[in-house]
């Protein structure tokens, strides 16, 4: 996990790269309209926001909430997914909202709640199985080279 702002910055933009790149190809896939140049156009507008979001919103949030429960008994493991949950949680209710709002889907809860859906089932297992994963493993190859 991040040791100082620096790591924090590092490892925000390696997560929010990886998931935004495998969220894109999803939803370009849902509805019909993957293409290379497609997910190139939309490509930097969404990760701007993810990491502005990640940084901003969902991570002082989630470290908020997360650390009050979490102590120093609790194992690496245990933190890893409590923190990792709740940002899944935060960031696809925001980053459903922005799609939406970028692409011109009408606001409503009926598309909100299929949209929030419909990423929460990728997004949850690409951020416990692959993006987390790496990401940790870079930045922690990355704190061994540093140190």
């Amino acid at each position: 996990m991040p040791k100082n702002f620096k790591e924090l910055l590092f490892f925000t933009a390696l997560m929010c790269s990886m998931m935004v790149f495998g969220m894109s190809i999803w939803n370009l896939s849902v509805v019909g309209y993957f293409s290379w140049a497609h997910l190139a156009m939309g490509y930097v507008p969404r990760l701007i926001t993810a990491f502005l979001l990640d940084l901003l919103v969902a991570g002082p949030v989630v470290k908020g909430v997360a650390f009050k429960f979490l102590t120093e008994r609790h194992k690496p493991w245990q933190k890893i997914l409590v923190v990792s949950g709740v940002m899944v949680l935060i960031m696809v209710s925001l980053m459903s909202l922005y799609d939406m709002l970028f692409n011109g889907v009408p606001l409503s809860v009926t598309n909100y709640l299929g949209a929030w859906l419909t990423n929460f089932i990728v997004a949850f297992p690409l951020n416990f199985l692959i993006v987390g994963p790496i990401s940790r493993f870079i930045l922690g190859q990355l704190q061994q080279q540093l140190f």
